[in-house]
């Protein structure tokens, strides 16, 4: 079919003609794209703006545009949009950096009872007191607008990231204290048979609090074969309050000692403590690894120490590093095994199931080793 838009004809190369043939049959490319090539090879083909339209069912204003930019600065200029901006841009950069000087603010820093700017805060905010500071093309800004100089800032008031302060002085000095502690009871047990205890027995201490005790208001649901592959549990439950681990890790032969309470005060741990002294010979010195919890350093827990001098020797983790201390694997193995999904009825019945699997991980204990000695040791 001749053409007649006194337009010149629209010669191809073998390469545009494969590229546009490829992106008319794409099902994954953007529809505009897709139109405007199978406009293109229509066009290249003879056929005028009236076939076009008719076969492919778009406006002649769409067609003409293609064509004249295809015809004015190639094919992959026929398929994109012309970037274009209609007026010069209203709000200044002054006004950009005033916004964005405020989203790195609080709420509450301006007499607001927010902690984090929502973009609706943050842009009613912006309309109500934007013009006294002199900005008046934020008068009318909405959501959209803030987001944009938000997002060329990269600046995401709503989020909070988290990161660790190190509020200890002496971490790195603490943190080698215990690792060398590790080296030295990895050449002990080198050194030393299992059935012998040495003279220095090294034990990790700590506690694991808020346990539940949950029960079911509903019975359990078995898996059926062919049917369900695991079991179904009720959303309902009832609180029955939790209870507190304190245990302690040999870390020559990995036997758990452990004890269940209600809570975690310093009476609790000082049984902990009697319990270690009774279960190990009178001559030997404890070495405990342990936290800085105040239950540990308490004027009580002091007052029992100075009854048995020379008995224990403590050994701080610094703050904010409890991965240090490696009764946290022992914690961590409870979580996975004995203790998940667990129900019980009484927050008793929640303390035996504690005792019995400890007692569960003593028939086949696991010495708990650190590995990366090179670990601020350089």
């Amino acid at each position: 079919m001749a053409r007649k838009t006194g337009r010149p004809a629209l010669v191809l190369s073998a390469e545009d003609r494969q590229e546009l043939e490829r992106l008319r049959s794409s099902r994954k490319g953007p529809k505009r794209e897709i139109e405007r090539a199978a406009i293109l090879l229509r066009y290249a083909d003879g056929e005028g703006p009236t076939a076009i339209q008719q076969a492919l069912g778009v406006s002649r204003p769409t067609i003409y545009k293609c064509i004249d930019k295809a015809l004015a600065a190639g094919t992959q200029a026929g398929l994109k949009d012309q970037y274009h901006r209609p007026k010069e841009p209203v709000i200044t950069e002054e006004a950009k950096a005033w916004v964005s000087n405020i989203a790195c603010t609080k709420p509450r820093d301006h007499g607001l009872a927010a902690e984090l700017w929502s973009l609706a805060a943050l842009a009613r905010y912006t309309r109500e007191h934007a013009p006294a500071a002199g900005h008046d093309s934020l008068a009318r800004a909405g959501k959209a607008t803030i987001w944009r100089i938000l997002n060329a800032g990269a600046i995401k008031p709503h989020k909070i990231q988290y990161y660790l302060e190190r509020r200890d002085a002496q971490f790195e000095e603490k943190m080698r204290e215990v690792l060398m502690v590790y080296r030295e009871v990895a050449l002990q047990n080198e050194a030393i048979p299992p059935e012998e205890t040495p003279s220095v027995v090294t034990v990790s201490v700590d506690e694991k609090p808020g346990v539940q005790a949950i029960e079911n208001t509903a019975p359990d649901l078995p898996p059926v074969p062919g049917k369900h592959a695991t079991w179904s549990r009720d959303h309902e439950y009832k609180r029955h309050g939790t209870l507190s681990i304190l245990a302690a890790v040999d870390l020559h032969n990995g036997e758990v000692i452990a004890q269940v309470h209600p809570r975690h005060r310093s009476r609790e741990f000082i049984l902990l403590l009697k319990e270690l002294d009774e279960h190990y010979p009178k001559e030997c010195t404890i070495r405990v690894i342990l936290d800085n919890h105040s239950a540990h350093i308490s004027k009580e827990t002091m007052a029992y120490l100075a009854t048995r001098p020379n008995r224990f020797i403590y050994v701080h983790t610094p703050k904010h590093g409890s991965w240090l201390n490696l009764i946290e694997t022992v914690f961590g193995k409870m979580a996975h095994t004995f203790l998940k999904g667990i129900r019980v009825k009484s927050r008793e019945e929640l303390k035996q199931r504690i005792l019995q699997g400890v007692r569960e991980m003593n028939l086949a204990p696991t010495v708990v080793r650190w590995k990366k000695f090179d670990l601020g040791l350089a």
